[in-house]
């Protein structure tokens, strides 16, 4: 019984802080292609869509895709209630809290279209310079189609 709580704390024990800066970074190896979504605990829509990352996740392991949930959330909730949030939905794709604050500065970084609101999902290839940026939920299947189109051109 130790090994296993042991085992599940240590699956999502330290949640990483990073900036917009750091994550355009992180998602820029042009071997991969990229689904990025915003969103935070506290927003419904955003918390319904999250069973459609958990099987993107699995539609494309051990392909070169990578799904990153970029949290959102206040920095009050972080990481404790962020951390106990993704034991409790068994979140399968990495998670990142977004340490930019001020959204007039992290925003404009995704894309110049999006007003701001989540959920949102970014879908990038580096080395086909590609990315399609939706505002509002999606779905799965949805995201597949953007990505397995992008991976063929």
């Amino acid at each position: 019984m130790l090994v296993i709580i042991c085992c599940g704390a240590r699956a999502h024990a330290q949640i990483p802080a990073m900036s917009m800066d750091q994550v355009i970074r992180s998602t820029s190896s042009k071997d991969t292609t990229y689904i990025i979504n915003f969103w935070a605990t506290w927003c419904a829509p955003c918390v319904q869509e999250l069973p459609e990352f958990n099987e993107l996740h699995k539609r494309f392991e051990g392909r070169p895709v990578r799904v990153l949930l970029v949290s959102l959330d206040f920095k009050s909730d972080y990481p404790m209630k962020l951390n106990t949030f993704i034991q409790r939905k068994r979140l399968l794709p990495q998670v990142i809290w977004l340490s930019d604050t001020d959204p007039n500065v992290f925003v404009p970084k995704v894309d110049a279209a999006w007003e701001g609101s989540i959920p949102a999902t970014i879908i990038v290839n580096p080395s086909r310079q590609q990315r399609r940026f939706i505002e509002g939920q999606v779905t799965e299947k949805q995201v597949a189609a953007i990505v397995e189109k992008m991976m063929k051109e």
